[in-house]
């Protein structure tokens, strides 16, 4: 069969095998029915949810008697943008409470939690909240977004009982009341986002993020495959926990389980602790799709120039290997042990440093002085975290802060774990592949048969994933539960208790 996968800002052609199963998220298994996608429906659920919230009382009722509110939203890595997307709705639904409340408009502030994401810059404010939104607030100086190094806006909260240092946006800490909007959309990083994962990561510092996403986390039989029972999910909690104890007040959460289309399945609004349980059910029938009837020695798929964290995201090496390891994360129920990746990806040496002004430097620090595998940089990290200029260049010229090429070298050596080879397909610069520990081909066709001689023998089952990185993923699983390694689908707890 002939299939295109996605390859620079274009397509390229694989001739597979006539017995090549393929998976596209949301087509092959259709999502669980979203709500009605005109905006009164939409609103109403949403009014409805903030009436109606799970562990704390309504949101008018919360905020009553109070003077200031931060509404925190997440940045436009995911969530959608369309007119009726969750972000969009639920900040009016939220608004329209609080003012029934008697909170003035003035006492407002919208936050994008961008953590050590590039900052909100105001093109991307307006697209995320629309012009209404955004015209509302924008003027008067009522948006912004999350500062990890901006100290004079930071409130140090100290440790937790776990040893994690948890540092968080004062904005927040001093508000009467903190709103978080959220997506329950499937991730790699702890199985979803939204809840508590919201606040952890994208309100807080690089010391409070390097206590979860770092290798000892990240490496631990738990994280793969991915589940809501790990320990990065743990501290994800322990850390927000912390955050309210600290407060002295809870989050109201508002969060949507989204579709492929990042459109609204249900909406849940209260008490992360409580919340996020009740989000994960209905998520769960749309993100861990039970569908696989053997596991696959062979995964195909294509990498575009820009995606998730945006252009050059599948041209920077470094990137390049958190984007492989994501899928190894999420598909690792069924991988065989001896499974092979094949990928398209341009891989042209852009590595689009004013977005990433610090992966060349870590890329070619990986190829010198006894750098074995990518934990071998991580004793780098504080190092890169507090360089002065790097740290400019987030603040001010819209960059990634440093610590976050940490993250994803942590989860890049996934990849290299639970792989026997990976071939990288028409790189441009071949080199820059290779430098990472990865195999080079010029075709899929050539990768396939190299593969076969080497690693998978000459009948390997085939799972091919088109539009792996342009819809919102999802965690394939066996059909059968029992063959699953998941430890929320009615397996034993693991041995460490996690």
């Amino acid at each position: 069969m002939n299939l295109q996968f996605e390859y620079g800002h274009g397509m390229m052609s694989a001739n597979l095998p006539d017995t090549t199963d393929v998976f596209i998220p949301g087509e092959t298994v259709p999502d669980p029915q979203c709500l009605p996608q005109d905006w009164d429906s939409l609103y109403n659920a949403t009014l409805e949810s903030l009436r109606n919230p799970i562990g704390m009382e309504p949101l008018a009722e919360h905020a009553k008697g109070k003077k200031t509110v931060v509404i925190i939203i997440p940045d436009i890595v995911k969530g959608g943008c369309q007119p009726t997307s969750h972000r969009k709705v639920s900040i009016r639904a939220c608004l329209d409470e609080l003012y029934s409340a008697g909170i003035k408009k003035e006492n407002i502030l919208l936050l994008f939690s961008n953590g050590l994401h590039p900052r909100t810059p105001m093109n991307e404010a307006k697209q995320i909240l629309g012009d209404e939104l955004f015209n509302e607030f924008w003027y008067t100086g009522q948006i912004t977004s999350h500062d990890s190094e901006d100290y004079e806006h930071l409130e140090d909260l100290g440790f937790t009982p776990q040893g994690d240092h948890v540092i968080m946006n004062k904005y927040v800490f001093d508000a009467d009341v903190a709103i978080l909007i959220g997506h329950t959309q499937g991730n790699p990083y702890g199985g979803y986002s939204g809840g508590y994962k919201h606040c952890a990561t994208g309100i807080s510092h690089w010391r409070s993020i390097s206590a979860h996403h770092v290798p000892q986390v990240m490496h631990r039989p738990d994280f793969v495959p991915v589940s809501t029972n790990s320990l990065m999910r743990d501290k994800f909690d322990q850390q927000g926990m912390w955050m309210e104890e600290k407060m002295g007040k809870k989050f109201f959460c508002c969060d949507a389980v989204l579709d492929t289309k990042s459109r609204q399945i249900e909406i849940n609004s209260g008490w992360a602790k409580e919340m996020q349980p009740i989000s994960w059910k209905t998520a769960d029938k749309r993100t861990y799709v039970h569908w696989a009837e053997k596991k696959y020695d062979v995964v195909v798929f294509g990498m575009p120039t820009n995606f998730h964290y945006g252009a050059g995201m599948g041209t920077n090496p470094i990137q390049m290997m958190q984007a492989l390891s994501a899928q190894v994360i999420r598909h690792k129920r069924v991988l065989s042990d001896h499974c092979v990746f094949i990928v398209s990806s341009i891989c042209d040496g852009w590595f689009h440093e004013e977005r990433w002004p610090y992966l060349r430097e870590l890329y070619e620090m990986f190829q010198h002085d006894y750098m074995q595998t990518l934990p071998d940089m991580n004793r780098y990290g504080e190092y890169f975290a507090t360089n002065q200029e790097y740290i400019r260049k987030y603040r001010f010229a819209n960059a990634f802060h440093p610590f976050h090429g940490f993250s994803m070298m942590s989860c890049g050596h996934l990849a290299e774990m639970h792989t026997s080879a990976i071939y990288i397909v028409g790189a441009r610069e071949p080199g820059i592949a290779r430098g990472m520990g990865l195999k080079t081909r010029a075709t899929f066709e050539e990768a396939l048969a190299d593969a076969k001689r080497k690693f998978v023998g000459d009948d390997p089952n085939i799972l091919a994933l088109p539009k792996t990185f342009t819809t919102a993923a999802v965690h394939l699983c066996m059909k059968d539960p029992e063959q699953n390694s998941h430890y929320r689908d009615d397996a034993p707890a693991h041995p460490c208790g996690c």
